[in-house]
């Protein structure tokens, strides 16, 4: 043991004075020792910096599968090409060439994260666009209210039960026994459950955009003004109060005040159309029938 120790110290003794002194041999063995522990540093970055980049390849061929699932997306949500920036279209042979340095490789990864972040915003805006379709396609009144019946009196100009007389029927009539489920039309609010002298037991819903249907001459209702309620939830049961000669369902659609015939959204299931303003003898016979 006190051999080696002294043949180690006998070492480092030739080496520090060698170094010093300026022996050729022991400064080669030095700056062999300085060039290999370099070449070794430059060989650990070059394997990560190349790792990067294959983990950047990698990274750049899912955001072009995102590109394509983006435009998808766009068209499914109706936004117009113009208001999305893709990005140009890549490809070709492979022709091999130098290594990507550090810069390259930042450059690159800045790129990279400009390009996720539009798509982000292409995302978010298609999503707000497919769930506001989505909430509107829920809001329209297109379920019918009363199922499997038969429809009665049309939308339009009719000779009133009562008087004899020619009026403007605002809504649509479904013929069907007492007790008979109502149900709504969409999805929204109800802001009146009351008894109406014309209408009897009714119930009105709005549903957004100045949207509003009136369920009418109801044995029995089932909500309350303020409840929140569902496409095709049961809200009233078919009866014949008030201005009625028959249990039946008066169903009408309002859009900004005015009202619509219900068959263009029951039976089209197409959005609602712009409100025609009634004038003259219209205006008279709606006045009379309310």
């Amino acid at each position: 043991m006190a051999l080696l120790f002294m043949t180690v110290m006998a070492y480092h003794w030739v080496l520090m004075h060698g170094a010093r002194e300026g022996w050729p041999v022991v400064g080669s063995m030095a700056r062999l020792a300085v060039q290999d522990e370099q070449a070794q540093r430059e060989r650990f970055m070059r394997a990560n910096i190349d790792a990067m980049a294959r983990k950047l390849g990698d990274m750049q061929a899912r955001v072009l599968q995102l590109e394509s699932l983006g435009e998808r997306v766009r068209g499914l949500a109706g936004l117009p090409a113009s208001e999305v920036q893709s990005l140009p279209g890549r490809g070709g042979m492979l022709v091999a060439g130098r290594p990507l340095g550090l810069d390259e490789l930042n450059a690159a990864l800045d790129d990279l994260v400009a390009i996720t972040g539009r798509r982000t915003d292409l995302m978010t805006v298609a999503e707000s666009r497919l769930f506001d379709q989505h909430i509107r396609k829920h809001l329209i009144p297109t379920q019918v209210p009363v199922r499997d019946t038969a429809v009665g009196s049309p939308f339009g100009w009719r000779i009133d039960p009562f008087t004899g007389q020619s009026a403007l029927h605002t809504g649509l009539d479904f013929s069907a026994g007492t007790g008979t489920p109502i149900v709504a039309a969409a999805g929204g609010v109800v802001i009146a459950q009351e008894y109406h002298p014309a209408y009897g037991n009714m119930v009105e819903i709005d549903h957004g955009s100045q949207l509003v249907t009136r369920y009418a001459h109801a044995s029995k209702t089932l909500v309350k003004a303020g409840d929140i309620v569902r496409r095709g939830q049961k809200i009233a049961e078919v009866g014949s109060t008030g201005r009625s000669t028959g249990p039946h369902l008066h169903f009408e659609v309002w859009v900004q005040g005015v009202p619509q015939d219900p068959q263009k959204f029951l039976f089209a299931g197409e959005p609602a159309p712009m409100p025609h303003a009634l004038t003259g003898r219209a205006a008279i016979g709606h006045l009379a029938h309310r």
